[in-house]
């Protein structure tokens, strides 16, 4: 039907048309009630919104020459976040001669990550960056 005609029945019915693949050829048109359209719109993205799950990064740092109960406490709040849902940045600075033994803080890294156990999943493995060495854990998916 041509674009007057549509109009004129638009108009009659007291809706809107609405343009809805102006490029095709002929443009595809429909009839609608514009501002309830975009109403409901507005509606279920802000649905969608609330239903969304925002993940932090929580982080926790470790020293290359960490003791015991200094450990189990960091991995106790490691596994806190983890259970809330969050991510963990797990990260070592190394300062002085530190740096002359990456594959200490790699051996801490690993035995971090294996005292977190089954909970977690490593998404970053530990990586040396300048002065930091990063590893990321997230939360297992049970589905």
């Amino acid at each position: 039907m041509s674009a007057k005609d549509a109009l004129n029945l638009a108009e009659q019915k007291n809706l809107d048309l609405v343009k809805i693949a102006p490029q095709s050829n002929p443009p595809v048109c429909k009839i609608m009630d514009y501002g309830k359209y975009r109403f409901e719109q507005a509606k279920r993205e802000k649905e969608a919104r609330k239903n969304q799950k925002i993940v932090d990064i929580k982080e926790v740092r470790l020293s290359l020459n960490i003791d015991t109960h200094d450990f189990n406490t960091k991995l106790n709040n490691a596994l806190k976040f983890i259970k809330h849902g969050d991510k963990v940045k797990v990260s070592i600075r190394f300062r002085g001669r530190e740096m002359g033994h990456p594959e200490i803080g790699l051996d801490t890294m690993k035995r971090f990550a294996d005292a977190c156990g089954d909970a977690v999943v490593i998404e970053k493995p530990a990586k040396l960056e300048g002065r930091n060495m990063i590893m990321f854990l997230a939360p297992k998916n049970n589905k």
